[in-house]
């Protein structure tokens, strides 16, 4: 299968973010999927490197990377969505990188499946 995920609430505060990785992560595991991850909005967030969260709290900046860890470029971060809260490309964890619509478009027509969060 080849899933899309396309995440608009932020990070920490509500658990929208944090269930759509759980599940990108379980289906990135299996060896016959194919998994990307979308960051819009208050999302973008979750891919800013050096997080710390407090204790018991589940770091996403971790989960993430454990989708980053299966692809090449399959964690797309909205430019201007970046841009609105003054985040910059060096920030970004590894394995994100700063994304359009354009290629938000293609990885839609690419998926099997588009999940949203």
């Amino acid at each position: 299968m080849q899933a899309l995920f396309i995440l608009n609430a932020a990070p920490y505060g509500n658990a929208l973010t944090n269930n759509g990785l759980r599940l990108a992560a379980a289906l990135a595991k299996r060896e016959h999927n194919m998994v990307r991850v979308y960051l819009m909005g208050d999302a973008v967030g979750t891919a800013k490197s050096g997080q710390k969260v407090q204790e018991g709290q589940p770091n996403l900046q971790t989960t993430l990377g454990q989708v980053g860890a299966t692809g090449l470029h399959n964690i797309g971060v909205c430019a201007g969505c970046m841009d609105a809260r003054a985040l910059q490309d060096d920030e970004l964890i590894e394995g994100a990188h700063r994304g359009t619509l354009e290629q938000l478009a293609d990885w839609s027509e690419w998926a099997d499946k588009v999940f949203v969060f």
